[in-house]
């Protein structure tokens, strides 16, 4: 049975946490899948692979769903849910979701000159007054957790 926890801010971002003892193990096929050219099929499987396993520390991990285009060069659309860990101490290059003034954003996180700043990813931005603008961590900001994986429809 799953549980669901929702949290509003500004009834612009929703997290959703999950309790649940339910196990999903599904087929885990050992041959990997060619992105070119086909290739002949193996029909073997490696044994099975619990999507419970990718998350690492459950107790801290919640689930965001990304709204906007910052961070589309890093492979993160709109819509897409984001697998994000708490336990984890962010570190500079990494991808983590962050509270600024009250607003949740996700983006990379950086450190320039003995400051910490949150970097967009959009190709073509990233310039004074653009809202896809670099920001500098503030008093009033807050690392949330880090993001670990991407979930995303394709159909």
């Amino acid at each position: 049975m799953y549980v669901l926890e929702m949290f509003t801010s500004a009834n612009r971002s929703r997290i959703f946490t999950s309790r649940t003892s339910r196990r999903l193990a599904l087929p885990l096929v050992a041959a990997r899948v060619p992105a070119g050219f086909p290739s002949p099929a193996e029909d073997f499987s490696d044994g099975t692979l619990d999507l419970n396993d990718l998350i690492e520390h459950p107790a801290a991990t919640f689930i965001v769903r990304v709204s906007g285009s910052s961070m589309t060069g890093a492979g993160i659309f709109d819509g897409d849910l984001l697998i994000v860990d708490r336990s984890i101490r962010p570190r500079p290059g990494q991808i983590v979701v962050a509270v600024l003034a009250g607003d949740m954003t996700v983006k990379r996180l950086r450190r320039r000159d003995g400051r910490w700043w949150l970097i967009p990813e959009v190709q073509g931005h990233d310039m004074p007054g653009d809202s896809f603008a670099a920001v500098e961590m503030g008093e009033d900001s807050e690392i949330w957790g880090v993001v670990k994986n991407v979930v995303r429809c394709l159909s």
